[in-house]
C-alpha cells in the first residue's frame, strides 16, 4: 500500500492537544461526515476496528450513511436470498 505523508509542526499538535493518532481520527471523522470517505476507508484511516469507529461516530453524533437507496438495495438482496432458499 502506497502512503502519503503530511507534515504537522509539533507545536501545532501541542497547541491542539492532539496526538498523531487523534489527528488521523479527526480527519477520518470529518471526511466521513462530509461523505468523502466510506465507513471502511474512514475506519482504516482512523486506525480503528469497524465497531470502534461506529462507537466514535455515535459519540460525536455523526449519523451513518444509510439512505433510501441503501434500504431498497438491502431489501432486494433479502428478497433474493429468500427466493434462493426456498
Amino acid at each position: 500500500m502506497a502512503l502519503a505523508h503530511i507534515e504537522i509542526p509539533l507545536d501545532v499538535l501541542d497547541s491542539a492537544r492532539l496526538s498523531v493518532q487523534e489527528v488521523k481520527q479527526e480527519l477520518a471523522l470529518t471526511l466521513y461526515a462530509q461523505r468523502r470517505l466510506s465507513i471502511g476507508k474512514a475506519r482504516e484511516l482512523a486506525g480503528l476496528s469497524l465497531w470502534d469507529f461506529r462507537q466514535l461516530l455515535g459519540s460525536r453524533r455523526i449519523p451513518p450513511h444509510y439512505d433510501e437507496s441503501d434500504l431498497a438495495e438491502d431489501l432486494a438482496v433479502l428478497s433474493e436470498l429468500r427466493q434462493a432458499g426456498s
